[in-house]
């Protein structure tokens, strides 16, 4: 007699419409464009200040202040930002136990 394999179990039954999944999928879309966006223009700025500073340094100029400004900011914004979406939002979280996907 074969009997159920250990540690095997039923799937859940959804708690989600099928409307719910395809607006879901489709955020998930415009939130992975929106991180290529954010990435691309990160590393421009980035690319485009350290080329400006070294313009600058080999004509024995100093580097402007804003420029430097202007490309830590990018950075540490880019660093530092965080995607609430993924963690649940802010604010308190509701204290259900984890029923799976």
């Amino acid at each position: 007699m074969i009997g159920p394999e250990v540690g095997v179990h039923a799937p859940l039954p959804p708690t989600t419409t099928e409307q719910e999944d395809l607006t879901h999928a489709g955020q998930r879309r415009v939130n992975l464009i929106w991180e290529y966006t954010q990435a691309f223009i990160a590393i421009s700025v980035v690319l485009v200040s350290l080329t400006a500073g070294l313009i600058a340094v080999k004509q024995g100029r100093e580097v402007s202040a804003f420029l430097s400004f202007v490309c830590g900011n990018v950075v540490g914004f880019y660093f530092s930002r965080t995607n609430h979406a993924a963690i649940g939002g802010i604010g308190p979280k509701p204290t259900d136990p984890y029923q799976g996907r």
